[in-house]
């Protein structure tokens, strides 16, 4: 992810109270963390997984799932 898709994936990601988190090839990082998020070097058509664990778990997964389907807002 470039660092504008990663910012709008961690901004929503803080708005949950839920554990978020991303995966790649093994290697899982804080959701919350635009660090996090950019170290995945994840680019496009790339396979991640995304899990939530808390109260609002099912919504974090809803809206950060359309927020990825939706290309972060971007056109191509």
């Amino acid at each position: 992810l470039h660092a504008r898709a990663a910012a709008r994936f961690v901004t929503l990601a803080s708005t949950f109270s839920s554990n978020i988190q991303l995966a790649r090839n093994g290697q899982q990082v804080n959701g919350k963390s635009i660090m996090g998020v950019m170290m995945l070097a994840a680019s496009r058509g790339t396979e991640l997984k995304l899990i939530a664990n808390g109260e609002d778990e099912k919504d974090a997964l809803e809206r950060l799932s359309e927020l990825i389907e939706d290309r972060f807002g971007e056109d191509e």
